[in-house]
């Protein structure tokens, strides 16, 4: 470790305890997506005892905290999001056993958002001036059908002001620079229906679907190395066991890091179902879209994202994750601006009731995110 990082690891320990606090308070606030209203607040009002004047909250819900960027018209975005899977609306569950903390939502993505706010904390006290302004922000609508809407918002309100964009997200390891985007629909058969037995014969709503759902099945995969995968989450339908059912519908995605490949599905998807919309009724809604990465110039987002892991290994010696997934930098990517999703915790079982983190590697999270901040500094190692 060279002495700045050394020094950044001191100050990162120091701050362990405070961050602990902090993320068993935020970690108990329930945030399901588009109801994220309860941690906005506590995280506006928080960014706003640790010194900082022009803190907000947007209509999307995102808690947008500028930092010199009146000054700079290039932007640079830290963020972390406040929604987690989970429809709890009720005080979150958690306990602690040794060093290990459990609660839904603790990692995916508390303990990163902790992170970024302690970070963001230095960078007031501290004041250093910055190369380009900075955005820190604890953005809405990550997960599930949130449709990454918080960070579209940020992207419409900034626009081409923004050049770099950091999501705080997953575990330590985890340094992602490419997208898998999505397209997810909800599909709805209406059938006459009747009495199973009087009226056998006529068509069965969930009957339909089920063929529907063999033939999604069936499709053709894109003929490239690029992953492309598809699935049918839920299905429901009908109503008794002696009923015709008259209603059926799933939820259908499909996915791949390529665009091309996300048109190639959707053009499958409206063929199966243009087939059968010539003889059932059909109501198709279109859920979300996450789109995939766009084009950059050849090395730039690679050179980018080397610096970045070098940063990450000077306190994470694992081995690194640098596949694809579906996170807040979707949006950046896919208009050719440079973005990673970096993890700075380590934990474990993100999407259920007993996931987990480590609260010993708190400053491993807080060196990395720092550190990351401070190559945009013009001053050389402020406070430390």
């Amino acid at each position: 470790m060279g002495s700045l990082y050394e020094n950044v690891f001191r100050w990162a320990e120091g701050q362990a305890g405070e961050a602990e606090e902090l993320l068993i308070a935020l970690g108990r606030i329930p945030a399901p997506t588009r109801e994220e209203d309860r941690r906005a607040e506590f995280v506006r009002k928080w960014f706003q005892d640790a010194g900082f004047e022009d803190v907000f909250i947007d209509s999307a819900k995102n808690v947008i905290c500028p930092y010199q960027t009146e000054k700079n018209r290039e932007i640079v975005v830290f963020a972390a999001h406040t929604d987690i899977v989970f429809p709890d609306t009720e005080e979150l569950p958690m306990r602690q056993e040794g060093r290990t903390l459990y609660a839904p939502g603790i990692g995916d993505d508390t303990a990163n958002l902790v992170n970024l706010m302690i970070c963001a904390k230095y960078i007031s006290r501290y004041h250093p001036a910055m190369k380009k302004g900075i955005l820190f922000i604890a953005n809405a609508c990550e997960e599930g059908m949130g449709n990454l809407d918080g960070t579209k918002a940020v992207f419409e309100a900034y626009g081409d002001r923004i050049t770099e964009f950091y999501s705080f997200d997953g575990y330590l390891s985890q340094c992602t620079s490419d997208a898998v985007g999505s397209h997810r629909y909800r599909v709805s058969v209406k059938e006459t229906g009747g009495h199973s037995y009087l009226d056998f014969g006529r068509e069965n709503a969930i009957a339909v679907i089920s063929r529907m759902i063999c033939d999604l099945y069936s499709q053709q995969l894109p003929d490239n190395p690029v992953k492309t995968t598809f699935n049918v989450g839920r299905i429901c339908g009908g109503s008794t066991v002696n009923s015709i059912a008259e209603e059926a519908e799933m939820l259908y995605e499909y996915r791949s890091p390529s665009n091309a490949n996300l048109l190639f599905m959707m053009e499958q998807f409206n063929g199966i179902m243009n087939r059968y919309r010539q003889e059932h009724k059909l109501d198709i809604e279109l859920m979300g879209v996450r789109p995939g990465k766009g084009s950059f110039k050849e090395g730039v987002l690679e050179s980018w994202t080397k610096r970045n892991i070098r940063i990450i290994n000077e306190f994470y010696k694992g081995q690194m994750d640098l596949r694809a997934y579906s996170t807040d930098s979707n949006i950046p990517l896919s208009k050719g601006i440079t973005a990673n999703t970096i993890g700075t915790i380590a934990g474990g079982m993100a999407h259920t009731r007993e996931e987990w983190v480590d609260l010993d590697s708190i400053p491993q999270g807080l060196a990395i995110v720092l550190s990351i901040m401070l190559t945009y500094s013009a001053e050389e190692s402020p406070g430390l």
